[in-house]
């Protein structure tokens, strides 16, 4: 069963071939990009555009959540969270979520924004575009305190549409979201956010997202971004820890296991799409990555959850 408690099969052949891929689509009434809802809000946009909010899903834009009271249980990836009072979660486009918990049972904000809707100087700032963060964030002190004055006056403008031209309210809410993602990347820390501001880090790890599945020799991103392939793995290692080719390999995990744990595809199937020749080399991938082939890890994850 999975986690809601619905039998693996229980969903149909169909709905296991791949994961539910959800597009943004701006909900009538709503300024274009962006939008600042309550749980409730959340579930009623989603039922407004026929989607199912609790199976896991993979989004085209930006859900940044944070609970005011109760508890909140969703999986972000292969990581399960409990979100307190207090808790932020930012959720990127690409990565795999689902909702563990009634939504209805806590309180709290959720703001999706379009990954063009923010100005490309507060991108770069703010690393919107890169996943820097996974874990749950919950600020403290003047940090708590100035984030939740952002977050209050960036909902009461929302509501204000009808106040302001529709551009000039469009562009008061990129600025106010622009300064509750700036906090909270100072909130997260200033050591981590040096690390992983190189320029070369982010061409890196911008072109590892787009062609991750088509190469996995760090060589090949060195020509194509015009550095040494040492200067590749120091970036790298100062960002994140790891050198560059351990980075490539990290991603091409990442997505072998999102597909294995949430798709029926084949093993073969799932190297195929992530570039490896045949299904022999990438289950030797996984298995020196992992410790376990595919299939093991398929029927491991998938038995934990019945």
């Amino acid at each position: 069963m999975d986690r809601n408690g619905h039998p693996w099969g229980g969903r149909g052949e169909a709905a296991r071939a791949d994961v539910t891929s959800v597009p943004y689509r701006a909900t009538a009434g709503a300024p274009p990009g962006a939008e600042v809802l309550d749980f409730p809000g959340l579930l009623d946009r989603a039922h407004g555009h026929g989607l199912d909010l609790y199976p896991p899903k993979r989004l085209a834009f930006h859900e940044l959540l944070t609970v005011h009271a109760g508890t909140l249980r969703c999986s972000l990836d292969f990581s399960e969270y409990e979100l307190t009072e207090g808790d932020w979660l930012w959720l990127r486009p690409g990565q795999i979520h689902q909702y563990d918990s009634d939504l209805t049972a806590a309180e709290g904000t959720v703001v999706l924004f379009t990954p063009g809707f923010l100005s490309p100087a507060t991108v770069e700032s703010a690393r919107v575009d890169q996943p820097t963060w996974r874990t749950p964030l919950r600020p403290a002190g003047a940090d708590a305190v100035a984030l939740r004055g952002v977050l209050d006056l960036l909902e009461s403008e929302y509501r204000r549409l009808a106040g302001l031209p529709l551009e000039v309210h469009i562009d008061v809410l990129r600025h106010l979201l622009s300064v509750l993602v700036l906090r909270l990347t100072h909130a997260q820390g200033a050591q981590e956010a040096a690390g992983a501001g190189s320029e070369p880090f982010r061409r890196f790890q911008q072109a590892v997202e787009r062609d991750f599945a088509r190469t996995h020799r760090v060589e090949d991103y060195a020509q194509m971004l015009g550095y040494s392939v040492r200067t590749l793995t120091r970036v790298t290692r100062a960002a994140v820890g790891s050198g560059a080719k351990g980075f490539i390999d990290d991603r091409v995990m990442l997505e072998a296991r999102r597909l294995l744990w949430h798709t029926d595809l084949p093993a073969a199937a799932v190297g195929d799409r992530l570039g490896f020749p045949d299904a022999t080399v990438f289950t030797k991938f996984f298995r020196h990555r992992a410790g376990e082939t595919p299939a093991g890890f398929r029927a491991r994850v998938r038995g934990a959850g019945q």
